[in-house]
């Protein structure tokens, strides 16, 4: 059986769907198992050996510059046509939502039978397989996208999600920790949203905190580059400030991730992570890592941390700027105390 697995949104969208590959992989062992993703989350699923193939497209708003649309239009092209090649018998639209464009896709691929999630609708009867949006509400993205299981057979426990960092990127950001003292916190920055930030004096005021109430050292990450850039803004601003106020006694090292490889492997390195609801807070639950995770305008019922310990902090204003040091540096301590006694 040839089974392709499409997820081609953001990145923890992406993790959220590792326990159905995984799955899938132990359902059917002999089965070809490929998932078809964007270049830009495509490393969440380097290593992962439960896939036979990743084949990835890069989406026109994700061009480099020099890069041109007429060549990355043809790269598509040709992966699309080399899937549609492998006589696909289930192609498995893995976002919880039904997209007739997705339905097409995969009929064009070939596919014998399409899997995805109805919304009731005349067009949803495209589908072959389908699961019903209707009996999804309040579950987490995890269990929203393994129901997609069931329509294999597979019933029981979900499996955790699943990252494997790179082996040299984790060793490097090792090295850069190893002179350091005490645990190791990992401090993401970066936020999409104007609703997910955190400001940069707390985030200071949280690393001295945390060398003085725990001897710990802080590892700070975020997105690189000027935060007016029109394609990819990033945080060197922030990150700079956050340096500028913390004090010279608190151990701290700066490390921006240009690639998300590089995000991974630092997160994989340290001992528990403070950060947003976002991409990064999913894949430090994918690595076991233990998370504050800050949320503002969205559903925490849903996006929360999966499979690690955490502290969700969100206030009734929805807006992280209005959560304290104290509460951060408080949920951060409970969960320390949860791991020194596990």
């Amino acid at each position: 059986m040839r089974i392709l697995v499409v997820r081609r949104d953001n990145i923890g969208d992406l993790v959220c769907t590792t326990p159905l590959i995984a799955a899938l992989r132990q359902r059917l062992p002999q089965a070809w198992l490929g998932a078809l993703v964007n270049s830009y989350n495509a490393p969440v699923l380097a290593g992962n050996p439960d896939l036979d193939e990743v084949v990835a497209y890069t989406k026109l708003k994700h061009l480099e510059p020099g890069e041109s649309a007429l060549g990355a239009l043809g790269a598509r092209l040709a992966s699309l046509w080399s899937l549609r090649r492998r006589g696909l018998d289930w192609v498995v639209l893995a976002t919880p939502t039904f997209s007739p464009r997705l339905v097409r896709l995969a009929r064009w691929l070939g596919a014998k039978q399409v899997a995805g999630f109805s919304d009731a609708s005349v067009a949803s009867l495209a589908l072959d397989r389908a699961v019903p949006l209707a009996g999804l509400e309040g579950k987490h993205e995890v269990e929203r996208v393994f129901a997609l299981g069931t329509l294999f057979g597979i019933a029981g426990e979900i499996p955790p999600l699943k990252v494997v960092p790179d082996p040299a990127e984790l060793e490097h950001v090792r090295a850069l920790l190893r002179p350091q003292p005490g645990i190791k916190i990992a401090l993401h920055v970066s936020a999409r949203r104007p609703a997910q930030r955190w400001p940069a004096d707390r985030f200071a005021a949280l690393i001295d905190r945390l060398h003085a109430e725990h001897g710990a050292s802080s590892l700070l990450l975020w997105s690189p580059g000027p935060s007016h850039h029109p394609r990819h803004p990033g945080d060197d601003e922030k990150a700079n400030e956050i340096v500028a106020r913390v004090r010279h006694a608190a151990p701290l090292v700066a490390y921006p991730t240009l690639r998300l490889p590089e995000l991974i492997g630092a997160l994989a390195a340290c001992d528990a992570v403070v950060c947003a609801d976002g991409g990064a807070m999913h894949l430090a639950a994918a690595l076991g890592k233990p998370i504050v995770a800050l949320f503002g305008d969205s559903p925490a019922d849903r996006w929360r941390p999966w499979g690690v310990r955490h502290k969700v902090l969100q206030p009734a204003s929805r807006e992280v700027a209005d959560i304290t040091v104290e509460e951060v540096a408080a949920a951060l301590g409970a969960l320390l105390r949860q791991e020194a006694g596990a």
